[in-house]
């Protein structure tokens, strides 16, 4: 890190400055550092805002190991977790900058990265054994159970397993054929053949087998571990799959035999707030002795939102239904049947169900409700098809995604569904017993077949237990139709076109994310765009803790330290960017094709259109690489078409796609001449992306990028920040009124976003840029301005159209 023109005082000799990762912190940094070190100690939590470069991955992971390594405290790791790769990335560089610089008598700070199966199971990564990315959980799963039972009660053990796989690929290295062929990944080869070995005709996994002959009969799973990874520093991934694959052992394996014991534990959110995770791999991690850090805090809400909303599609219904039936027809025919093979999965179905408290009625009556959900949520699809979409059965290719409420979305009621329910004399019984009813059809056809694998049943019966029990207050149900196309299904069938989903959104989730963050010992908070505080604490449950727990809460906002005249930054006082002014990008032959001509006719038929059009071409003429941040991917098609006939640089368009083609896009924006990229305020390039240095100099964002807000959904979450927060609805909320539901829930969001693209600007002392918003509600005050919801308004200059494109060439000629 660069010595800043005001640097902390180094007097203190504080324990933290020996983890510190640079020679000298800013003065946010210190001040942030002791800060949560103070307040954790107290069991508190810091909410900390800091300016894009402002170190706070570093200030957070320094007063979290401080805390680990002081005998004084209780903290025992930290859990860092993080929304964005990019972050991830970011954790592990300063944690190796940290091992890097500590003092001599001091060892490494121990650490890891929480990655999924597919990510470190080394026939997935190679594509090899008969697994790939659609079936590695299973396929895994049924190994692991294979590899047990091969070890279980029979003369094998998991030492032979592993010599035989062992002397397998010796073999085929002596049988002159070629050579031995072994399995590599993460450039380190195993000991092991690339195909699937087998024992007694059975396949099994060598590199689990390993770590079952390594695992103790009592004791820690850690001591399976082959390597000491107390003093290898970090490891991520790649180190990890590196160093199990070189002993033969599972590193997803090795993974969770560490979890406990690493100092520093680097993950998504999911890993904390993901019941099904938490429940099965780091719920251990979850306690009092951990120092947690939540990065891009900003996203904590939605993120948890999603984690602890509930869907069940209408083929993984069909996919239950099926299993039931599995489970309960041998049984009804196995008295009219006299085949032993029939008789004996009877008997085996019977003593499962002795074994548990389910019986056959109870499965034949779940069977039979959701043979009647799917007629109901079929009868449900096909009314809405045929009063939105008229002729709909001829143009399946047509149909859009669609929600269809189940009540009212600004009226907490009870749903359409469970209504239904009830009429036909499904009452709670069923609903609640599914989940466990579920659990014991998947445990038959696991033993029956021999063969783990994901059952549908356990998770229908889980959302369909939720379903009952969740409220209709927070809680929004609704089907959700998602294109997809299923060309086995018939002809004139909505089946074939969709999937129907039924989906309950938990609409505010502060309760969910405080009960978890209630767990930690305490910890920080922190984004570029948190402000306002005050309604981050809300909607988090922060402010729950501080005063029903008695836990202090702590709130600090970092400006930008860097040097005030290397950058520029306007408000542009343009009509609004809303639907109502702009209309829809023009798609008609001879209005636009995103090029050419037509293109400038187009938007000069609409003023607002055009007066957007001119400022994102002055800002893009703007030297070196500029971002331009629109409100969704069809306003960046038209921008984008606007600016190829406007500007003397390439102009690239970011689009909804996967992970390997946006970093294809990035790289090529990075590379060769400067270039303007063209994205959406929702995408992935204006979040967690490195800019750093000369890959941005400019960035503008059109437009306050509020979501649809006539989604049934939309108005569902509204309705109920509103009734727990104050607002225009409900019983005026209980937590305060000075904001509405639409303020908490869409508006202060939406700025979130666009400040994180423009945040991409300057990220250093020495980086020189410009930052531009347009629309009149970032420029002036008035009922629906969002100028008070900018930390550093005063630095964003209002401005009229007319005059952007003197303060830009101003800025420029005193930077060059």
């Amino acid at each position: 890190m660069p010595d800043a023109a005001v640097i902390a005082d180094d007097t203190m000799g504080a324990t933290w400055r020996d983890v510190f990762g640079h020679d000298h912190p800013y003065d946010d940094q210190k001040d942030g550092i002791e800060t949560a070190v103070e307040t954790a100690r107290d069991g508190g939590f810091v909410a900390l805002e800091g300016a894009c470069g402002t170190g706070k991955t570093m200030l957070a992971l320094t007063a979290g190991i401080s805390l680990v390594r002081d005998p004084d405290s209780d903290f025992e790791r930290v859990v860092a977790l993080t929304s964005v790769k990019q972050q991830l990335r970011q954790f592990e560089a300063d944690m190796r900058t940290i091992n890097s610089n500590l003092p001599d008598d001091h060892r490494s700070v121990s650490g890891l990265t929480l990655v999924g199966k597919a990510d470190v199971c080394p026939y997935n990564r190679e594509g090899a054994g008969g697994i790939d990315d659609e079936n590695v959980y299973d396929r895994c799963e049924d190994l692991r159970d294979r590899t047990r039972g091969l070890t279980g009660d029979g003369p094998t053990t998991a030492e032979a397993l592993t010599a035989d796989a062992r002397s397998q690929q010796v073999g085929l290295a002596d049988s002159g054929s070629g050579g031995a062929t072994y399995l590599e990944t993460a450039d380190s080869p195993s000991p092991y053949p690339e195909g699937m070995p087998e024992s007694e005709g059975t396949e099994y996994c060598p590199f689990y087998a390993q770590y079952l002959a390594d695992l103790p009969e009592d004791g820690d799973p850690a001591e399976a571990v082959p390597f000491d990874f107390t003093a290898a520093g970090h490891l991520t991934p790649e180190d990890l799959v590196a160093r199990a694959v070189e002993h033969g052992t599972c590193p997803h394996s090795m993974m969770g035999a560490m979890l406990g014991h690493a100092e520093v534990v680097v993950g998504n959110y999911y890993h904390a707030f993901d019941p099904t995770t938490t429940g099965s791999f780091t719920g251990a991690l979850l306690d009092d002795s951990t120092f947690v850090v939540c990065d891009e805090a900003h996203m904590l809400e939605p993120r948890v939102r999603d984690l602890v909303s509930e869907a069940v599609g209408d083929r993984t219904l069909r996919d239950a239904e099926t299993e039931l039936s599995r489970v309960i027809q041998p049984i009804q025919f196995d008295e009219g049947d006299g085949r032993d093979n029939a008789r004996a999965d009877a008997d085996l179905i019977r003593v499962e169900l002795e074994d548990s408290d389910v019986t056959l009625s109870e499965l034949q009556s779940t069977r039979e409700f959701i043979k009647d959900l799917r007629d109901e949520l079929d009868r449900r699809v096909t009314a809405h098809l045929e009063r939105e979409h008229r002729g709909w059965k001829a143009n399946l290719n047509d149909l859009p995604d669609e929600e269809i409420p189940l009540r009212d979305p600004e009226t907490p009621e009870e749903d359409d569904i469970s209504e239904w329910a009830e009429r036909e004399g499904y009452g709670g019984g069923v609903w609640v017993r599914a989940e466990t009813v579920g659990a014991v059809v998947a445990r038959i056809l696991n033993e029956a077949e021999d063969e783990q694998k994901q059952r549908a049943a356990p998770a229908v019966g889980r959302v369909l237990g939720e379903w009952y029990r969740n409220g209709h207050t927070n809680y929004f149900r609704e089907i959700e139709l998602e294109r997809t196309w299923d060309s086995t299904e018939p002809d004139g069938s909505w089946r074939r076109a969709y999937n129907a989903s039924l989906s309950m959104h938990n609409c505010v989730p502060s309760d969910a994310i405080g009960e978890q963050l209630a767990e930690f010992g305490g910890g920080v908070l922190m984004s570029a765009t948190l402000e306002p505080l005050d309604v981050f604490a809300e909607v988090t449950g922060l402010r729950h803790i501080e005063h029903e727990e008695d836990r202090p809460v702590v709130e600090r906002t970092y400006g930008l330290d860097f040097p005030a005249e290397n950058r520029e930054s306007f408000a542009v006082d343009a009509p609004k960017f809303t639907y109502q002014n702009r209309g829809s990008p023009p798609s008609e032959p001879g209005q636009t094709s995103g090029e050419g001509p037509d293109q400038r006719t187009a938007d000069e038929s609409n003023q607002t259109r055009q007066t957007y059009s001119d400022a994102i071409a002055e800002v893009a003429r703007s030297p070196g690489n500029v971002l331009v941040g629109m409100p969704n991917y069809a306003e960046a098609e038209w921008a984008a078409g606007s600016l190829r006939e406007r500007v003397d640089k390439p102009v690239l368009i970011d689009e909804s796609s996967g992970d390997d083609a946006t970093e294809n896009l990035k790289d090529d924006f990075f590379a060769g001449e400067s270039k303007v990229l063209v994205t959406s305020l929702r995408g992935t390039l204006t979040e967690g992306v490195d800019y750093q240095g000369d890959k941005l100099r400019a960035a503008v964002v059109c437009g306050v990028p509020i979501i649809n807000t006539a989604s049934p959904r939309t108005r569902a979450v509204r309705t109920a920040y509103d009734r727990e927060f104050g607002g225009g609805s409900g019983d005026g909320g209980s937590r305060g009124a000075s904001r509405g539901g639409f303020e908490y829930a869409l508006t202060i969001p939406a700025v979130r976003k666009a400040r994180q693209a423009i945040g991409r600007v300057i990220r250093g002392p020495e980086e020189v840029g410009v930052r531009v918003f347009v629309d009149e509600r970032y420029a002036r005050d008035s009922w629906d301005s969002v100028r008070e919801y900018l930390p550093d308004d005063d630095e964003f200059q209002p401005v009229s159209p007319d005059m952007l494109s003197l303060g830009l060439d101003r800025f420029w000629s005193s930077v060059e």
